[in-house]
């Protein structure tokens, strides 16, 4: 696996906060956040399954710009940053 850091929650204090990563290989996005409680992952249920082998984590607004940047970095890995 090929993970390339992309960014961190700008508003933390870089202990156990939401991270963003691409993994180049397998052209996947990668995430780090904070656990959905039961009510959420009852309400991502009510929309279709919530298998035991994945997760929903929660990720801050703050934290757009640097899914931007993975997005783009992942669909356009040849454009250095």
């Amino acid at each position: 696996m090929a993970l390339r850091f992309i960014g961190i929650d700008p508003d933390t204090d870089e202990k156990n906060c939401p991270r963003v990563w691409v993994d180049d290989e397998k052209k996947e996005l990668v995430f780090q956040g904070w656990k959905a409680g039961e009510e959420l992952e009852d309400e991502v249920r009510s929309t279709g399954p919530l298998p035991d082998y994945e997760a929903v984590v929660r990720i801050p607004v703050r934290m757009v710009h640097i899914l931007r940047e993975a997005c783009d970095a992942i669909e356009h890995p040849d454009v250095v940053r």
